[in-house]
């Protein structure tokens, strides 16, 4: 009974996260992150500026779809939407502080299966 409580009570961490993987979202995050700060203007409004929401909409769904789903990045996510949160480079972040999982055997033996897939 324990064990099947501890186990429900365990996060999900999403699938293990690569070097590579962890690269590209640190480039999608940090161009997002640069834009909101380049064209501050049109973000200033927080969660009433149309342009931020589609952004953060775009950036949530390339990381999640690039990472898994991760809890940290809804927490971004709902922080992007704070006035003025902008001015801190949240998704960067976010990606920054997210720990590489997979060892380059697992990529390696992902591979194959995604290439058959092709």
């Amino acid at each position: 009974m324990i064990q099947k409580a501890r186990a429900r009570l365990v996060p999900f961490t999403g699938k293990p996260l690569s070097a590579k993987r962890k690269t590209v979202a640190f480039a999608i995050a940090a161009a997002a992150d640069v834009l909101q700060l380049a064209v501050f203007p049109a973000f200033s409004e927080g969660a009433f500026s149309p342009f931020e929401d589609v952004l953060d909409v775009v950036v949530a769904i390339a990381l999640t779809v690039t990472l898994g789903f991760h809890y940290r990045l809804a927490l971004a996510f709902l922080l992007e939407l704070v006035p003025g949160a902008d001015l801190f480079p949240t998704w960067t972040a976010v990606v920054m502080s997210m720990p590489v999982t997979a060892t380059a055997e697992q990529e390696m033996a992902v591979a194959p299966a995604r290439m058959a897939a092709y």
